[in-house]
């Protein structure tokens, strides 16, 4: 073959070969492949040659979203250009992983509660963390400081000032050394915390709320106003309190919420999990009918309620600043799911996603700063990310942290204790209880330069500081919460003034009810349900000698003849290495002693047995 065909021959193949390949790149990049093996004409032209259909192929969409349908059809001097469409949104969130304390960072050695309710038993600031613990007698529960990281050991001093089990425990968002619990023995309790931590075993607590007849299950601050405290019992009553007021024990609340109406116990009063709105007005709650429901707190009205059948709410949560709820449950074929709603209308869900078939119940955590949603199920070791939008799809799958021990709960670290330099968005603390361990656990946004403080990362957030007191929001004043930057160079002030005591007589006035209308009927029902909860609490948990709430003065000068502490021991742990040790080898000593003192009475037990049998012989030869 001479070389002017040959070619001739080799430009035919080539040319061919351009026609045949995939559709994904523009017109231009063809046209720059037929420039450098030959002329567009020929390139065409051979092309045309070649029978019909010979030139077409087809790429279809695979299920990883990167490829649609491309055809080249004969005789068309470009190729139509691919509209890309990924599977992944352009978020700058999108590559969020966890990173999980070492051992040495983690709180080793806390026996976490055996409970079954579907709490968190854990909750943290910037200060402290506090964990649920079990217990032989009474409840407690376990306040560290944050940086008391290792082995905890076994006399660590407790809180136990409960007659009954521990079901939850929530940290005052306005004050670090101030922290609520509710228990099985129908109270709720208010203790301060000393600022270096427990020295000994704290059983007095510096408010008693006395208004349930059953076992306190939910307890919720108000997000904006000081001294409020929400309280969800099994008697199918919501109260609301004011921990401001004088005495140390409560008897009344400020407001009844719900509560049952002659002597009838509707479903949607027993709560299974309470949400605030960012400003405190509204008030999401999921019930034991397993429904949504929104109520008004000042006025206890419902004011919207979900309908719809295929969703049995577990868990609801407020979405601030998008106007949204987002619930979890299980759906019709028992699958978990979660389920977004318009705050405004509950009757049909705006989104709805099956994720798994396990069992655990799923809580949902959500950061208004970042826009992130995390679902973290009890019993699961994983945790999935998303991130929200005004816009459909709404909801953005983004990664998941996945661990081989499964969590009983999870407490959060607020916004103002995270490491900012580190770029945390969002800090766990899970409790593992197979391992009887609290491990931390960072969401991290990789950056380049960790030095600098990322202020796209970090907007204005909620801080410490109250928007409002008990009486303005009573009053029926809503303010969004006091905004401080992270960045520690910046310190916006409060943007609030202080309401006169003019305006709130004005107000109080303008909003107090009719006198002998309202305010009879409030006395009547409290003295009533009172009544109820007394007599309860005094079948139910018989006390020896005087009565509890005699022995709690207004000036809190005499204390409890009672006190139900969880380890005999109430010395502090030793401060260093060498009182560690020498508390060691005191503790073997004692061992020791203990072991031959068993073995000395086992001996002994020998011995009277012995005799026993001797006696016996002696008496049946005698006879």
């Amino acid at each position: 073959m001479q070389m002017p065909e040959r070619a001739a021959a080799v430009s035919s193949c080539r040319g061919a070969f351009v026609c045949e390949q995939p559709c994904i790149n523009s017109s231009t990049n063809v046209e720059a492949e037929a420039r450098r093996h030959g002329s567009r004409g020929n390139a065409q032209r051979r092309c045309q040659e070649k029978p019909r259909g010979s030139c077409r192929r087809t790429r279809t969409h695979t299920s990883k979203g990167l490829f649609e349908g491309r055809t080249l059809k004969p005789g068309r001097t470009s190729l139509t250009k691919m509209s890309w469409c990924s599977s992944f949104r352009g978020s700058k969130f999108r590559h969020v992983f966890g990173k999980p304390a070492t051992r040495e960072h983690s709180y080793d050695g806390v026996p976490i509660t055996h409970s079954v309710h579907d709490n968190h038993y854990c909750s943290a600031n910037p200060c402290f963390i506090a964990v649920v613990t079990e217990c032989t007698a009474g409840g407690g529960f376990l306040v560290l400081p944050i940086h008391h990281t290792g082995r905890v050991v076994p006399q660590h001093p407790r809180v136990c000032g409960h007659r009954g089990r521990v079901l939850d425990v929530k940290w005052n968002p306005f004050d670090d050394y101030s922290i609520a619990s509710c228990s099985e023995d129908c109270t709720v309790k208010i203790w301060d915390i000393p600022a270096f931590g427990l020295q000994q075993n704290l059983t007095k607590a510096r408010k008693t709320l006395v208004g349930h007849s059953r076992r306190v299950a939910i307890i919720e601050w108000h997000p904006t106003a000081e001294n409020l405290l929400l309280s969800s019992a099994y008697d199918y009553k919501v109260l609301l309190w004011d921990i401001s007021q004088a005495g140390a024990v409560i008897l009344h609340p400020v407001r009844v919420i719900l509560m049952p109406v002659h002597h009838r116990y509707p479903s949607e009063a027993l709560l299974l999990s309470v949400s605030f709105n960012s400003d405190g007005s509204r008030l999401a709650v999921t019930s034991k009918d397993r429904r949504v429901r929104v109520l008004d707190p000042r006025l206890g009205k419902i004011l919207q309620v979900s309908s719809y059948k295929s969703h049995r709410a577990n868990k609801v949560l407020y979405i601030d600043g998008l106007k949204m709820l987002l619930s979890t449950g299980s759906s019709s074929w028992k699958h978990r799911q979660m389920v977004l709603w318009d705050a405004e209308d509950l009757s049909e869900p705006l989104y709805e996603e099956d994720l798994d078939g396990s069992a655990g119940v799923l809580f949902p955590f959500y950061d208004p700063d970042t826009h992130m949603l995390y679902l973290a199920g009890k019993g699961d070791g994983n945790i999935r990310f998303y991130e929200l939008s005004a816009e459909k799809p709404f909801i953005s799958f983004l990664n998941e942290y996945r661990s081989v021990l499964p969590q009983k709960g999870l407490g959060v670290m607020p916004k103002r204790g995270l490491d900012v330099m580190a770029c945390e968005v969002f800090r766990f603390y899970r409790l593992i209880a197979v391992k009887d361990l609290v491990e931390p656990l960072s969401m991290i946004v990789p950056r380049k330069k960790t030095e600098v403080f990322q202020e796209d990362l970090y907007p204005l957030t909620a801080g410490n500081q109250a928007a409002v007191t008990a009486r303005e929001w009573l009053l029926g004043i809503n303010r969004d919460p006091v905004l401080i930057s992270l960045n520690p160079e910046i310190k916006p002030e409060n943007p609030y003034a202080e309401v006169s005591n003019e305006r709130l007589s004005s107000i109080g006035f303008m909003l107090a009810p009719p006198p002998g209308v309202v305010t009879e009927d409030q006395d009547f029902i409290e003295l009533a349900f009172l009544e109820e909860q007394l007599a309860y609490q005094d079948a139910k948990y018989p006390e020896d000698g005087d009565d509890l709430l005699s022995e709690w003065q207004a000036d809190e000068t005499r204390l409890p003849l009672w006190t139900y502490c969880c380890e005999p021991v109430e010395t502090p742990p030793p401060p260093g290495d060498h009182e560690l040790l020498q508390a060691f080898y005191r503790q073997q000593d004692q061992i020791r002693d203990l072991r031959m003192e068993l073995t000395q009475k086992e001996v002994r037990i020998l011995q009277l047995e012995l005799e026993i049998k001797n006696y016996r012989n002696h008496m049946r030869a005698n006879f």
